[in-house]
């Protein structure tokens, strides 16, 4: 199977690519897996970029309710000080 891509586009793309230590051929498969995967409506149309997806889980939950983390914030620094305090 052949596809044809414009020369410009194909060179910038991969020297894009290439300069972020990526394979143009698996970026073009994730492309149009998540295009596929829109279609279907499996994804939503502002879906969040594979770098914040990557970050997803990373760190500790916070409640519903405590959308911008400021009681999980708060109750780390209590915890954080409470150490200092008792080292000294």
């Amino acid at each position: 199977m052949k596809v044809a891509i414009n020369s410009d586009i194909y060179q910038q793309a991969s020297a894009y690519a290439h300069s972020r230590g990526l394979n143009l051929t698996e970026v073009i498969e994730n492309y149009l897996v998540r295009f596929i995967e829109r279609g279907k409506g499996n994804v939503t149309e502002q879906s969040a970029p594979d770098v914040v997806l990557s970050l997803l889980g990373a760190g500790e939950p916070v409640a519903e309710n405590d959308l911008n983390a400021r009681e999980a914030y708060q109750q780390y620094l209590e915890e954080k000080y409470k150490e200092l305090r008792s080292k000294n």
